[in-house]
């Protein structure tokens, strides 16, 4: 991780050390299943244990890292299945999000998806897997939150949140990058001209993308 004096630390110290954590996690500097050093990494970040424990329990309701007795905290892992069901239940959820967020489609929204799609384009030509992580998830809630169902793009977060250490995964190849701005736009595309179920079937066929990637990913792990 980057040292704390290289970065302006949010109010407190249990925000800086979340946010230090989410990014490592995020962009594949923690894999799944790496182990958390809490010594190690509360002298890096120059914090004391409290803050560190703080932020890990906020990880662990977020399913983002796993606690096990007598051996500390770890960043969690998904089974096959387990990753399967998850993009399952995002199709469901995302399909229904969509379709809601084409109605009340405007300028401003579609100008919001297209400024997110452009720091994606940006962080995929520059390899940079933590900003395409970021710029990407800003594009999806772009359109979810479109919706004006907040409980619904609470649900969908929640589904994001873990899976984030594999959305890096999938990210650090380039092949990988390139089928998700493709993708994107195909989206944008659908979406300017209003074929609610073009748009719809095309971020199925971006999930089923990731999910056949990261199959291979885990099988061959």
């Amino acid at each position: 991780m980057n040292s704390p004096a290289q970065r302006r630390r949010p109010p407190t110290a249990q925000q800086f050390v979340l946010g230090e954590l989410r990014r490592a996690i995020t962009s594949g500097q923690l894999k799944p299943g790496a182990p958390i050093r809490q010594e190690a990494l509360a002298e890096e970040l120059g914090v004391s244990r409290v803050p560190l424990r703080e932020a890990l329990k906020t990880l662990e309701a977020e399913a983002l890292v796993v606690h096990e007795v007598h051996r500390g905290y770890f960043v969690a892992e998904l089974s096959l299945a387990d990753l399967r069901e998850v993009y399952r239940i995002r199709e469901i959820l995302e399909a229904e999000a969509v379709r809601q967020a084409s109605a009340r489609m405007g300028e401003q929204a579609l100008a919001a998806l297209e400024a997110a799609q452009r720091e994606v384009e940006d962080a995929a030509e520059a390899g940079d897997v933590s900003g395409m992580t970021a710029a990407n998830r800003r594009f999806h809630f772009a359109l979810y939150e479109t919706a004006d169902m907040p409980r619904l793009a609470r649900l969908i977060a929640t589904l994001w949140d873990a899976t984030d250490a594999y959305r890096s995964l999938y990210y650090a190849e380039a092949a990988n990058r390139d089928h998700v701005v493709l993708e994107h736009r195909a989206v944008l595309d659908a979406l300017r001209s209003g074929a609610v179920d073009e748009a719809v079937r095309i971020l199925d066929q971006h999930r089923a993308h990731a999910v056949a990637a990261l199959a291979d990913m885990l099988q061959q792990g």
